[in-house]
This record gives C-alpha cells, sequence and structure tokens, in this order.
C-alpha cells in the first residue's frame, strides 16, 4: 500500500509541473492548490507509513504470543504424558494358571522345577512372562503374591511349590492328598526392587495337577509403590 501511494504522488508532482508549464498565464490560485492537495497527500503517506508500522509490530506481537502459545502446550502435553507413563507403571496386577482347557500333569521332579503358568487371567502391566513364568517388578513397592497347588490323590508324592524372590526361597505351599483331592495355599507381601524377579517352583519329588477348574493358581499386585 505505502508503494501505491509513493507512486501515485509521482504521477501527481508529474502533472502538477506540466499544468503549470502549460498555464503560466492562468490564475496563480491554481498551483497553490495543487500544493496543497500534495501536502495533504505527503501527510496522508506519513500517516499509513506510521500506521503500516503499527500493523507490523503488532503482527510481530501476536506472532510471538502464538509462539509463547505453543511451546507452553507442547510442555504441557510432554508434562501429562509423562505423568501417564508413571500413573501406569504403578498399576500393577496379574494372575495366571497353568492351561485354559484339558487337564495339567507335572512331577515329581527330582529337583527345582519352574511352573510355567499360560493361562494369563490378567496381566496388567505386563509384569508376569507367560513363557518364563516369571514375574519382574516393574518399579518398586511393596507388592503381594498368592499361589494355590491343587493335589491330587497320591500317597507317595506330595504337591508342594515354593515363591522364589531372584534365587531366595521365600514361603512354600505343601499338601499330600492320599485320595480324591485338596488344595495348599500360602501368601507373602515382599518389598521389590526394580528388576527383581519372583515365581514358583515345583518342589522336590512333588507333582502337581491341574484342569480348567484352575487348582492351581499364582497372583500378585503392587500395593503401593515407594
Amino acid at each position: 500500500m505505502m508503494k501505491v501511494a509513493e507512486s501515485f504522488l509521482l504521477l501527481l508532482l508529474l502533472a502538477a509541473s506540466s499544468f503549470m508549464v502549460k498555464s503560466s498565464t492562468a490564475s496563480e490560485s491554481h498551483p497553490r492548490d495543487v500544493y496543497e492537495a500534495l501536502g495533504e497527500m505527503k501527510g496522508e503517506i506519513r500517516h499509513l507509513h506510521v500506521e503500516n508500522k503499527e500493523q507490523a509490530s503488532e503482527l510481530h506481537r501476536l506472532k510471538k504470543q502464538q509462539q509463547e502459545q505453543a511451546a507452553k502446550v507442547q510442555k504441557q502435553h510432554a508434562e501429562m504424558n509423562k505423568l501417564k507413563e508413571q500413573q501406569q507403571g504403578r498399576q500393577v496386577a496379574f494372575s495366571v494358571a497353568p492351561v485354559t482347557k484339558g487337564e495339567f500333569r507335572q512331577g515329581p521332579v527330582n529337583g527345582l522345577t519352574t511352573l510355567i503358568f499360560k493361562h494369563v487371567q490378567t496381566n496388567i502391566g505386563n509384569g508376569y512372562n507367560k513363557h518364563t513364568g516369571v514375574f519382574t517388578a516393574p518399579v518398586r513397592g511393596a507388592y503381594h503374591f498368592e499361589w494355590h497347588v491343587g493335589a491330587h490323590g497320591d500317597n507317595r508324592h506330595p504337591s508342594a511349590a515354593v515363591l522364589i524372590k531372584n534365587s531366595e526361597q521365600i514361603f512354600m505351599a505343601w499338601e499330600r492328598q492320599a485320595a480324591h483331592f485338596g488344595t495348599a495355599s500360602s501368601s507373602v507381601t515382599l518389598l521389590l526392587e526394580v528388576g527383581d524377579t519372583v515365581f514358583l517352583r515345583l518342589w522336590y519329588f512333588s507333582r502337581v495337577y491341574d484342569n480348567r477348574n484352575h487348582h492351581n493358581s499364582f497372583s500378585g499386585l503392587l500395593l503401593f509403590p515407594m
């Protein structure tokens, strides 16, 4: 807009000069009117120049404000994602059993053997690995574990499983059922560090039996982080 006004002013000056040459014998009021118009035009151009500078300054201010707001929103999103990840890490619970259908028999064994529970009923936080039978603590905190061992009628071999923390034997569930069916149970609360492992092992010379009723199970949950 500034360039258009300047061009128009130049055209007016040229026209005024031509008019003054051709009308030198005319009344003296005509050049005065032209100069007055040119003066008004110059004033208008100065006004437009100031107005353009003000608009440019306002546009720059708005652009800077928009950038600051965008940075603030991005920071808020990052903080929300961080809080969400922390909250998800504090939601831990699992409950598993040996089989989904059919029957399951293992043992008797001559040494400690890890029990792998492939039927995953719940695994919030994905701390339990159904391929290894091992639970790995995702956060430091107090965890509670429960396990049940189904004892099928066998007067020679008990049904027993011991809870292992890393390589330490904690508590055992043990039962010997001469006939029919019985169940042994145990539970414990442990303080775990990030990366600690917890799993069950079949005890020496013992055996377990299970079916779709899930007499054998292994469960754990995070009580609170620390």
